[in-house]
C-alpha cells in the first residue's frame, strides 16, 4: 500500500515538476526555507508515530504553522535587511537532526532485539537437538 503511495507521489511530482514554471530567484529563498520547515514537521510526525503519540491534527497545523512562520521571518528579515531567516533554518535543522537520532535509535532497538531473538532462538534449538 506504501509503495503504490510512494510511486503515485513520485509520478505526480514529475509530472507537476516538468509541468510548472521554474520560482523565480526572488521567491526561492522563502521557498527553501519553507521546505525546511515542513520536512522539520515530517520527521517530527514520524517521531511521533514510532512513540505513539501521533496526532494528525497537531501534524497538520505544525506543518503549515512552521511553514508561514518561517515565510514571514524571511520577509521580515528582507524588509529589515537582516538574516532572520538563519534563525529558523539552525533550529529546524537542529530539530530534524534531533528527531533523525530518535528514528535511528529506535530502528537500531527495533534490529537489536531481532537479532538476539534469532540468536536465543537458535540456542534452544542447538541445546534441544544437542
Amino acid at each position: 500500500m506504501i509503495i503504490f503511495a510512494i510511486i503515485i507521489g513520485c509520478a505526480l511530482g514529475a509530472l507537476i515538476g516538468m509541468n510548472v514554471p521554474t520560482i523565480s530567484y526572488t521567491y526561492s529563498g522563502y521557498l527553501a526555507i519553507a521546505i525546511v520547515a515542513a520536512l522539520d514537521s515530517v520527521f517530527g510526525g514520524i517521531t511521533s508515530v514510532l512513540k505513539g503519540n501521533f496526532d494528525f491534527k497537531v501534524f497538520i497545523t505544525g506543518f503549515f504553522g512552521n511553514a508561514i512562520l518561517s515565510i514571514l521571518l524571511t520577509w521580515l528579515g528582507v524588509k529589515l535587511n537582516i538574516d532572520i531567516y538563519l534563525a529558523a533554518i539552525v533550529v529546524f535543522v537542529g530539530r530534524m537532526f534531533t528527531n533523525l537520532a530518535i528514528i535511528r535509535r529506535y530502528y537500531i532497538e527495533k534490529w537489536t532485539k531481532k537479532v538476539e531473538k534469532e540468536e536465543t532462538k537458535n540456542e534452544n534449538e542447538k541445546k534441544t537437538v544437542g
